[in-house]
């Protein structure tokens, strides 16, 4: 629409926003043409190497199994409550198709 519109007699186009709009899109092409370069450190020292990942898997009764992760550690009352809301949802659910 935009292109059709110039096209209109009696158009006229701002010389600002013609330079303003090849300025960017040379700008753009030089990004691609020039990338940042990346450091070789890049991510060291800010903890998330040393962050140690908790994984717990729960068989549930129909067989099933829910896996149970946090970067926290992961206690039995956890598991215990974890287990008991997914044996609620599984419940809730297969009622719902039985109406």
């Amino acid at each position: 629409m935009a292109a059709a519109g110039a096209l209109a007699p009696g158009h006229v186009r701002s010389p600002a926003r013609i330079q303003q709009t090849e300025d960017a899109m040379m700008a753009a092409f030089m990004r691609t043409l020039n990338p940042l370069e990346s450091r070789d450190d890049a991510g060291t020292g800010d903890g998330l190497e040393e962050t140690e990942l908790y994984r717990t898997v729960i068989e549930l009764p129909d067989g099933g199994e829910i896996i149970i992760s946090d970067i926290e550690e992961i206690t039995p009352d956890l598991l215990e409550e974890s287990a008991e809301l997914a044996a609620e949802i599984l419940a809730h659910r297969s009622r719902d198709h039985l109406s």
